[in-house]
């Protein structure tokens, strides 16, 4: 079974990258093989419509790459039945509930609390010339 579902991945891998390399006139940059399953693939297409000549030509690459990796007899069907069509996989965006805020009136380093207060912007940035300067005047 692991050899199918390789063979089975492959061939759907190279199938869409052959018809993407066709799209864009790279038609004659494919091997021969690959030329061959996309003359096949749009004889196909002349008889049923796009989605079963694509499985079509899928399966005739999935059979042929299971025999070239050594699986032997007919190769399994490892494609079960299509899964039912997602209409909306899009999750609503919700913010989070608020978070209740402290009813306290007195400071929490009065009563040696842990919490610090941050230091405004304009120290740090007074701070950082006062080391600036005295670097500039250490270096002369």
């Amino acid at each position: 079974m692991l050899i199918a579902r390789r063979a089975d991945t492959r061939a759907r891998a190279d199938f869409a990258t052959w018809k993407m390399m066709a799209k864009l006139n790279g038609l004659s940059a494919l091997p021969p093989e690959a030329q061959e399953f996309l003359a096949s693939y749009k004889r196909l297409l002349e008889q049923m419509s796009e989605g079963e000549a694509t499985e079509a030509t899928i399966g005739a690459i999935y059979r042929a790459y299971y025999a070239e990796m050594g699986g032997a007899g007919t190769p399994p069907d490892v494609r079960t039945s299509p899964a039912e069509p997602v209409t909306d996989n899009v999750t609503a965006f919700r913010r989070p509930a608020p978070k209740p805020k402290r009813a306290s009136t007195f400071s929490a380093s009065a009563f040696g609390g842990t919490q610090k207060r941050p230091l405004p912007v304009a120290l740090i940035f007074a701070c950082l010339v006062v080391v600036y300067v005295a670097i500039r005047y250490y270096w002369r």
